[in-house]
């Protein structure tokens, strides 16, 4: 292929930094499964195994080496959901009134960097909505806004993930904000004066501060859920603590997946990770707090922004550069950039064609909750 990006790249790194761009704080925060050489394509799967909780056993002196309980591991996988592309065509006759004016690679440079900032947005959105769909339990009054008059909620959020037994001494868990909790924040007194907060950089700067151990981000895609519109159910047969999938009767209308739910008797939000379907819904792992009797009412509850909190490794973006036929195509030329905004990779590829050419901007995604024992939800 002739060489024809490699000039152009210190354009488009220099209209990266320049071209608005919403606050991502999603991306950031997962593990992102990126490879820049390997391809992939739409409907591939990337696999992953989960070790299940052990149990113990007396130990029973003996001269034969006891056999030792069989122990299982799951297997998850991950779909790649998306293959995109953003397509920048351009004529001979374009270029040339570019070159007459700004100029043509003040332009494309912008062109790419916006194309750049879609795909980012689409990924950033897909987190968002993985994440607060996977969580397992909330804290927090749905419709308002954390943060009215102190932090104290953050550190429930964070007793959810400590109580389900997430890693919390290796400094890999974020809580991501929309901008209007990120704004309540950033107004609360004592984290503006650098005696009480300990730094002047909220106060001079406007960064969020760490605070309980999680780092505090933004992003401008957090989820406005709106509930679905279930009424009267009631469980349908008791069930011990721990259990995941409860059936329902009595009730009508819809229970989504999303929606923040309680049983009587029970202070627990739940969430529902599987809509309602053949009469059960299933909660976020480790399911039920408590034992649910027979014949309790369930409620869900109200319409909310979703801000969540969550370990790097319960949130996986699997990302690649699209598949091509036995790897090439048309193509005149193509790279791997990075957005040194988010720092996602996205492959360019250059066409050319009849007194016209063509830059692609393309990347194949996937994401998944893995562990929802590990991602809690703050509401708004």
């Amino acid at each position: 292929m002739a060489n024809v990006l490699t000039d152009l790249a210190a354009d488009i790194y220099k209209a990266a930094d320049v071209v608005g761009r919403e606050t991502v704080g999603f991306i950031p925060s997962s593990t992102i499964n990126g490879d820049g050489v390997q391809r992939v394509a739409k409907g591939d799967t990337v696999r992953a195994h989960f070790t299940r909780a052990s149990n113990a056993s007396d130990i029973t002196e003996s001269m034969t080496i006891p056999e030792g309980t069989d122990q299982e591991v799951d297997s998850k996988t991950l779909s790649i959901t998306k293959s995109r592309s953003v397509p920048i065509p351009m004529t001979g006759e374009d270029i040339k009134h570019l070159d007459n004016g700004v100029g043509y690679s003040t332009v494309y440079g912008d062109q790419i960097a916006q194309a750049m900032r879609t795909l980012t947005n689409e990924v950033e959105t897909d987190l968002a909505v993985a994440a607060y769909k996977g969580a397992s339990r909330a804290v927090g009054a749905a419709g308002t806004t954390p943060f009215g008059s102190n932090f104290d909620v953050i550190a429930e959020a964070r007793q959810i993930l400590v109580d389900n037994g997430c890693p919390t001494n290796d400094g890999r868990i974020s809580m991501v904000l929309g901008t209007t909790a990120g704004t309540k924040m950033r107004n609360l007194a004592n984290l503006q004066q650098a005696n009480t907060s300990g730094s002047d950089v909220m106060l001079r700067q406007g960064v969020l501060l760490d605070l309980q151990g999680l780092m505090m981000k933004e992003s401008g895609f957090v989820q406005a859920h709106t509930k679905g519109g279930g009424t009267s159910y009631q469980s349908n047969g008791a069930k011990s603590s721990g259990a995941g999938t409860i059936t329902l009767d009595s009730g009508s209308g819809t229970i989504l997946a999303g929606d923040v739910v309680t049983f009587a008797g029970d202070s627990n939000k739940y969430v529902v990770n599987t809509a309602l379907s053949g009469g059960d819904i299933v909660l976020g792992t480790p399911g039920l707090q408590a034992a649910l009797s027979d014949n309790v009412a369930l409620t869900v509850g109200g319409n909310f922004t979703a801000n969540v909190a969550f370990h790097q490794s319960a949130l996986e973006l699997a990302i690649r550069a699209p598949a091509v036929p036995g790897g090439e195509d048309a193509a005149l030329d193509s790279m791997i950039v990075q957005d040194p905004h988010s720092g996602l990779v996205f492959e360019l590829r250059v066409y050319k064609g009849y007194r016209k050419q063509m830059i692609e901007v393309a990347a194949a995604w996937g994401v998944k909750a893995w562990k929802p024992d590990n991602i809690t939800l703050l509401l708004g």
